[in-house]
């Protein structure tokens, strides 16, 4: 009986070691990847209608949660930004509850949600925000990064 119980120890410590050997860092990363990490805002070209080239201005992160209340209160002013600047504006939202956007939390030190990071065009960060932001106030802070 005391064999019995040695093997089947020695398997449960055999997956935990094996499961947090599989739960680390994945090294492989695009350039994409890469850029983001560094705090570069992604270089993005968008065409108008007009057809008429238009290079983004300032990169708004909003780092939260969709189960957040102040966060969910952010929607509607991540909405009306996309829709009153958005071909100068790319908005960017990372769950940091999910295993997907926690990376993001840590990248950006985040303290609290939601917080809004703002990268000019060269990627730098110029300003950050903790709370809720009020779309009036959040438009003069695109406005100090050369947003029209």
């Amino acid at each position: 009986m005391r064999t019995k119980e040695m093997y089947t120890l020695k398997i449960i410590l055999s997956l935990a070691l094996v499961t947090a050997l599989g739960c680390g860092n994945d090294s492989s990363t695009n350039s994409t990847q890469a850029a983001q990490k560094k705090g570069a805002a992604p270089e993005i070209t968008i065409k108008n209608k007009s057809e008429k080239k238009i290079s983004l201005k300032v990169t708004f992160v909003e780092i939260g949660s969709v189960n957040c209340i102040p966060c969910k209160m952010m929607q509607p002013v991540m909405k009306e930004v996309e829709s009153k600047y958005g071909d100068q504006v790319k908005v960017v939202f990372y769950d940091v509850w999910t295993a997907e956007g926690r990376p993001y939390g840590q990248q950006y030190g985040i303290r609290v949600i939601p917080t809004q990071v703002f990268l000019d065009a060269s990627g730098k960060e110029y300003f950050r925000h903790e709370g809720f932001f009020p779309f009036e106030q959040l438009e003069q802070v695109l406005k100090k990064g050369g947003v029209e």
